[in-house]
């Protein structure tokens, strides 16, 4: 909508995890070649936990797009598979037909198909997204499929990304078994206010954007204290910034515009919810379907 009004090609802050959107400061870079060293070498399970909207998808998303070719990546997206039947999705996700079958039959033949790709010189690694919304048992199961091994490699690398609470899930004594075989465990952090210049700056250039800064600073402060140093919140303020900019066919987001998109997404500048973004909403797009009507005429 207001791409063409900015210079852009596509629209910079969209929360849609793209890789051509990857930032690699604020330790992400350095996150991602410890995750690729980690998976590549074998160094058992792997834990990355974050806030919501701070970036575990994208890492997630990264780490799959340049894992070298010989490494097979599965997913498990759907958090709420019990212990068995992540046995059976896991099985699907190899290509497997395990419809029938016991669930030590299901076993059996995932061991034989890894066996095989281990044979090959190939690496399989299990991604598990909402980690914290898998159910203790299905992680026990997902634990024990470490135990298939050979004398020198496991068979099976496993990723675990998640929110905050599955750090409280293992630190269960229950879980303590699940708990020692993670031997790299990361944290994704919050965007410091200093850093986000850094961060619009590069998000606008990777959309197409050549020019001076279209934030202004006060805009850039209201955006981190609005956010929180979240990612997500930062992509939604600045998204909804530069539409009320368009609006008012203003060329750069001064702090007024960045007000207009902290109502219209319900964040206070303390990150708690409001009631005023219907409000808002209403004029912005008010303001911009009279635009419309403007130019036809």
């Amino acid at each position: 909508m207001y791409q063409s009004h900015f210079g852009l090609n596509e629209a910079p802050f969209s929360i849609t995890p793209n890789p051509a959107f990857f930032y690699s400061g604020n330790t992400r870079g350095e996150m991602l070649a410890a995750l690729l060293y980690a998976v590549i070498h074998g160094e058992g399970m792997v834990k990355v936990t974050g806030e919501v909207g701070s970036g575990k998808t994208m890492l997630c998303r990264m780490l799959e797009r340049h894992l070298p070719p010989h490494i097979d990546v599965l997913y498990l997206v759907n958090p709420s598979l019990g212990p068995q039947e992540v046995l059976y999705a896991i099985a699907a996700e190899l290509g497997l037909e395990p419809g029938g079958l016991r669930v030590d039959e299901v076993m059996r033949m995932l061991n034989e198909e890894l066996i095989a790709r281990h044979s090959e010189g190939r690496q399989v690694v299990l991604l598990v997204e909402e980690a914290q919304a898998t159910p203790l048992d299905t992680l026990e199961e997902i634990r024990l499929l470490t135990n298939l091994e050979t004398a020198r490699h496991k068979l099976l690398q496993i990723v675990l990304f998640g929110q905050p609470e599955l750090d409280q899930h293992l630190a269960l004594p229950r879980m303590r078994q699940l708990r020692e075989r993670i031997t790299h465990s990361f944290v994704v952090p919050s965007m410091p206010p200093e850093q986000i210049p850094d961060f619009l700056g590069f998000r606008l250039r990777a959309a197409g954007y050549y020019g001076p800064d279209i934030f202004s600073k006060q805009a850039v402060r209201l955006i981190a204290s609005g956010s929180e140093g979240i990612v997500r919140r930062i992509n939604v303020l600045a998204d909804k910034a530069l539409l009320a900019a368009y609006v008012d066919d203003a060329r750069h987001v001064d702090a007024s515009h960045v007000r207009q998109a902290i109502q219209e997404a319900s964040y206070s500048c303390a990150g708690h919810w409001r009631n005023r973004s219907m409000i808002v909403l209403e004029r912005i797009w008010g303001n911009y379907f009279g635009k419309i009507t403007i130019w036809r005429r």
